[in-house]
């Protein structure tokens, strides 16, 4: 259905068939071998996963998994490039690695365009969104995003521990996307909720976790039915004007889009800015030289991105097929890890040490292929303007219980809890 008026009618969501798709059963507990029983949900993962990705690579550099129907997790960045690269053989239908797939006839489209998009919609969903993701666009919002940082800072004066975490790093992003997408700031809490669900709830029943999303686009549809009421200036309201080959887009392309832009506009940037701050509270020498030498924070933000890039897509296999000597079948999933790409010693020197002015970084912390992500001049301000607030307000600072540092499992990595002792 294309959508020619805008009248609130038009999107009523109607929630997911679970009957649609394919389901396997959930399968948790410890890891037995990760080369061939691998698990990004579990607890060791979510702690050690650059040891994990280490001992893989020399291994087993493509390691399988019977769990969530079958998957394939390469870690050498040459095997984790080339899928990126490869659309014929791998769809993109799918990017979260559940026990869920989707039906095959959503492709080329997905649930959420253009991220779940493959050639040649995806070209064209994607170059929707370009104009809102430019340099220009984003430096826009650096002035709100600075001032709300320096907001958050402020409210610490007087304690001695924060969560650096859930204090500081998640609200950034929250309240840059509410801005963007002219939702409430104060719908923050529910954020968090959709993101934990759709990233982390991946072992759920298929059943519940389809209501769950349900959930989520209930949301989104309210919002949007809001925006068709009172249109405004802002990115909602654009995807709902917005045209492609000559139409309206259709109801389920917007809802999805915003989902998109929720998700993983929200998680990723609150991962980075927390893995970043957990890297100088616990290295000293390196925090000590970004407050003497602010200038080097370009170079070093990075590093940073290299060496805790958050994101791990996924993929499914088009059709039966060896792939460099591995036998995968149609459907199965392959994780796409670019964390443990980053840290190829293949493909960096040092590649487990942060070097704060490495001069050579081409890191894939954003991507590869024609998904790379198209905000990433977004999360470089926002990461780049947390850091600056937090080192010129908060110089001194170091962990306070280490063990107590969670990290979030999943396909996003990022600290969770991060208690940090001011001064």
């Amino acid at each position: 259905m294309t959508v020619d008026d805008r009248s609130a009618e038009n999107f009523r969501h109607v929630r997911p068939d679970p009957a649609l798709g394919t389901r396997t059963d959930p399968v948790v507990g410890p890891v037995s071998d990760w080369t061939t029983d691998f698990s990004h949900m579990e607890p060791e993962y979510a702690q050690h996963a650059p040891e994990i990705w280490a001992d893989l690579r020399g291994r087993c550099p493509i390691a399988h998994t019977d769990r969530f129907g079958g998957g394939w997790v390469p870690t050498r960045y040459e095997d984790v490039a080339s899928i990126a690269y490869d659309t014929d053989s791998f769809t993109s239908r799918a990017i979260i690695m559940s026990n869920f797939r989707p039906p095959r006839d959503t492709a080329p489209i997905g649930g959420s365009p253009p991220i779940t998009s493959d050639p040649p919609f995806h070209h064209d969903a994607r170059k929707l969104l370009l104009p809102a993701f430019t340099r220009s666009a984003v430096a826009k919002l650096e002035p709100a995003t600075r001032e709300f940082c320096e907001e958050l800072v402020a409210g610490f004066a007087g304690r001695d521990v924060v969560d650096a975490a859930a204090e500081y790093a998640q609200h950034i992003p929250m309240r840059v996307i509410a801005e963007m997408l002219g939702f409430p700031a104060e719908d923050g809490p529910q954020f968090a909720r959709f993101v934990e669900n759709t990233l982390e709830g991946v072992n759920l029943p298929p059943e519940e976790r389809i209501d769950r999303m349900g959930e989520l686009f209930e949301y989104i549809y309210d919002r949007i039915r809001e925006h068709i009421a009172h249109p405004r200036e802002d990115l909602t309201s654009y995807l709902l004007d917005v045209e492609l080959y000559g139409s309206k887009l259709d109801p389920s392309h917007v809802a999805g889009t915003i989902v998109l832009l929720l998700i993983a506009g929200i998680d990723t940037t609150w991962s980075a800015i927390g893995a970043s701050l957990w890297h100088l509270a616990g290295h000293a020498e390196d925090r000590r030289r970004l407050v003497a030498e602010p200038e080097l924070l370009p170079t070093a933000l990075e590093e940073f991105l290299r060496a805790y890039a958050p994101v791990t897509m996924a993929r499914l296999v088009k059709e039966d097929m060896s792939w460099h000597g591995v036998d995968m079948r149609a459907d199965d999933w392959v994780l796409l890890p670019f964390p443990a790409a980053n840290r190829d010693p293949e493909q960096f020197e040092r590649a487990d040490e942060v070097v704060l002015d490495r001069k050579v970084n081409r890191h894939a912390a954003f991507g590869l292929g024609i998904h790379r992500c198209v905000g990433s001049h977004l999360a470089r301000m926002e990461l780049r303007v947390a850091l600056e607030v937090w080192l010129r307000r908060i110089p001194e600072f170091s962990l306070a219980a280490p063990d107590a540092v969670a990290w979030s499992s999943g396909q996003i990595r990022g600290p969770r809890a991060l208690p940090v002792r001011i001064g």
